[in-house]
């Protein structure tokens, strides 16, 4: 896909849109029935935007709000409908057509690097673009949780107003670091093929005490392997520096540490899921300057 000139576009990752990816579920004008709310069958976990949302309402209300999230104990499900809305979907096409360029490049570069790196085939995600809620293998999807991957049913779930949000209140500007969201959920899909996130599974069954530290290694690894991709992007000049930052920028915005002291005053290393600003920034690095899977061990 890379034979075709680039373009600028927005003055950030060089790019040249191609329509919408084949890998790509559009049920934005889809009712949101079905689902039985969260941890289901796959266990969903709060995903990145998750983190960033239930963070910032955190610092609204002043109490913390990740007890009341999945992992925490109390499931909800969220009641929403989506309606058809014609001219919010055109209005919505150009970020559209970037998340499509995102996911097919970062697909087509596991594509090369997995077997190569690993000897293992890479099989294609899908992605559901989805307004609200709606129904996945892992139960409910919602706006509130942000983006995820749900190993059920190997889909990363994704509401575009989650990267307005990303780039108006969450001073995490630039395509790229949208990019890095999507980037950090097809780690996790990595993370699946390889037998990681299924073995990781089973040991919090074993060890409860040791699952949130396990979860922070599993987050932790998916930004490494982000940060493989875009390592990959650097060398094809698709990004820059800059870009880069932005996705930096990203990373540290969502440690727990930083969203648990805006959210509760005070940082509680124990209940980490996600892993401090700095491990997510440390271990994004790793990958984007080794671009090697054996440059990521976690675990």
């Amino acid at each position: 896909m890379f034979e075709r000139p680039v373009t600028c576009i927005n003055t950030d990752m060089q790019w040249t849109p191609g329509g919408t990816s084949s890998d790509i579920e559009d049920r934005r004008d889809s009712g949101g029935g079905g689902g039985t709310g969260f941890g289901g069958g796959g266990g969903m976990r709060l995903g990145i935007g998750g983190t960033i949302v239930v963070g910032l309402l955190s610092l609204i209300f002043g109490r913390n709000l990740f007890d009341a999230v999945p992992g925490g104990g109390n499931g909800t499900s969220d009641t929403a409908v989506s309606q058809p809305n014609p001219e919010r979907s055109a209005a919505e096409k150009p970020q559209v057509d970037f998340i499509s360029f995102v996911l097919d490049d970062a697909q087509n570069t596991w594509d090369r690097i997995l077997p190569e790196q690993t000897n293992t085939q890479y099989r294609h995600a899908r992605l559901v673009l989805f307004r609200d809620a709606y129904p996945s293998g892992c139960g409910r999807a919602s706006s509130s949780i942000g983006p995820f991957y749900c190993p059920e049913d190997q889909k990363v779930y994704l509401d575009l107003s989650f990267l307005n949000e990303l780039r108006t209140r969450f001073g995490a500007p630039g395509e790229f670091a949208q990019a890095y969201v999507i980037a950090h959920e097809l780690g996790h899909h990595v993370q699946k093929l390889l037998g990681i996130e299924p073995k990781m599974r089973r040991m919090q069954q074993q060890n409860p005490e040791a699952r949130n530290e396990l979860s922070v290694r599993l987050e932790l690894q998916a930004d490494c392997f982000s940060g493989i991709w875009a390592n990959t992007t650097e060398q094809r000049q698709i990004s820059d520096n800059q870009d880069v930052a932005a996705a930096i920028g990203a990373a540290s915005a969502v440690g727990d540490d930083r969203l648990q002291r805006a959210g509760q005053g005070y940082v509680n290393p124990e209940s980490f899921t996600h892993g401090s600003s700095a491990d997510r920034v440390a271990w994004f690095k790793k990958g984007l300057l080794s671009g090697q899977l054996s440059s990521c061990q976690t675990f």
